[in-house]
């Protein structure tokens, strides 16, 4: 069965990682307080705008380079649920951390971001806006970037379930189109 290509496979499980990292940390640092809150933010927002990067990149690669066909045992539905649910994927890998830049940006907090203690990273434009317009945006985004949270763990649910579905009920190799190969191929 054609497999994807090796960088597309890393990416894949780079961001992956970073997404579920920051969901983790999203969630956890709303728990703390002060300093220990002020560095785990810093660090969600640094892994966030390094998703936002690698997933541009990600669909750069992609829109070059074909993703293999499906498996022909495939029922058109399960093709069109993968498709779907591929393509929110990519939306979120996006949205997500465009709706974090988003709220940092509009905060009245002011607070910079310097990636991983040592890029500085630029609010959006948005910033200078008035404080009203600035704070309607900031509670927009800030609504949208927690429900994207939700979903992101709905999508991935369902897109691992599926995967197992397919590796462990169907035995038709759609799993194995993603998983890294160590060594010698198989």
């Amino acid at each position: 069965m054609p497999r994807y290509s090796v960088v597309a496979i890393l990416l894949h499980w780079l961001i992956a990682a970073l997404i579920l990292t920051n969901l983790a940390l999203g969630w956890w640092m709303q728990t703390l307080e002060g300093l220990a809150q002020f560095e785990k933010f810093q660090l969600h927002k640094s892994i966030g705008i390094l998703v936002l990067l690698l997933s541009m990149l990600r669909l750069l690669w992609r829109a070059m380079h074909k993703a293999p066909p499906y498996p022909e045992t495939m029922k058109p539905w399960e093709k069109l649920a993968a498709s779907s649910v591929h393509w929110l994927l990519y939306a979120i890998m996006i949205g997500m951390p465009l709706t974090g830049w988003l709220l940092v940006s509009t905060s009245a907090f002011n607070l910079p971001t310097l990636l991983f203690h040592m890029v500085p990273w630029p609010h959006l434009p948005v910033h200078d806006w008035p404080m009203e317009a600035r704070m309607q945006l900031n509670h927009l985004s800030e609504g949208t970037h927690k429900a994207l949270a939700f979903g992101t763990a709905g999508l991935v649910a369902l897109h691992v379930g599926a995967a197992l579905k397919h590796q462990i009920i169907a035995r038709d190799k759609v799993l194995s189109r993603m998983l890294p190969r160590f060594g010698r191929a198989a």
